[in-house]
């Protein structure tokens, strides 16, 4: 996670990167409920490069509401835990770097970035103030990671992310654990639950161009 100067806007949880964890789902942080979906979009390099361009402009956030606020990191950052492919952690990556924007002026996913949402996606709230925990670009890989800073209904972390797999096929991949910060979550977690898989099949359907009605 990349850390600014804000007073109020830090992270409200422990397990900062978290969602990198391979074992995420058997050993989720405590009282969290976690999720994973893997979703085939499409094959090729341009679908790849097509989907993380959707992805860096915040298409599965402004699917389930509006991106009222991106605010860019400034001052000193820090980063999360990272893992490698066998679930050990490694070492925090450098995530200093100068913001980006799209054609339109608006900025890109950056580390340390603070977005703030507004918006129900059916029934359940969405609303909150989030913090881009890291940001990851490779040749064949896009992922960022989004912590919950506070508003929320729930305490937790996000992960999105693009592969551009040696097959040639490209699969999104969504994962998260989530806190219930209310009394009504905590009883009935199930409420959460469907509040997930609600959040999920909106990214699925802002992201993948497979990915149809039924």
């Amino acid at each position: 996670m990349r850390r600014g100067n804000f007073r109020d806007e830090t992270v409200d949880y422990a397990a900062v990167g978290g969602t990198q964890a391979h074992d995420l789902l058997q050993f989720p942080p405590e009282l969290s409920l976690p999720a994973a979906e893997s979703l085939r979009i499409g094959s090729g390099e341009q679908r790849f490069r097509a989907s993380s361009e959707s992805l860096l402009i915040w298409a599965a956030q402004r699917s389930v509401g509006q991106v009222v606020e991106v605010k860019p990191a400034t001052g000193t950052a820090y980063t999360g835990v990272g893992f490698d492919a066998e679930g050990n952690p490694v070492a925090p990556a450098d995530m200093a770097g100068e913001q980006r924007f799209d054609a339109d002026g608006g900025p890109l996913v950056s580390g340390g970035a603070t977005i703030t949402l507004r918006g129900r996606v059916k029934g359940h709230s969405v609303t909150g103030e989030y913090r881009v925990i890291f940001v990851e670009e490779s040749a064949r890989r896009v992922a960022f990671a989004l912590g919950t800073v506070g508003g929320s209904v729930v305490s937790g972390e996000e992960l999105f992310a693009l592969e551009w797999r040696d097959d040639d096929e490209v699969w999104l991949e969504l994962r998260a654990f989530d806190r219930p910060t209310k009394p009504l979550g905590r009883l009935f977690k199930g409420i959460i639950r469907a509040r997930r898989r609600a959040l999920f099949d909106r990214y699925q359907r802002a992201i993948s161009p497979l990915f149809k009605t039924p």
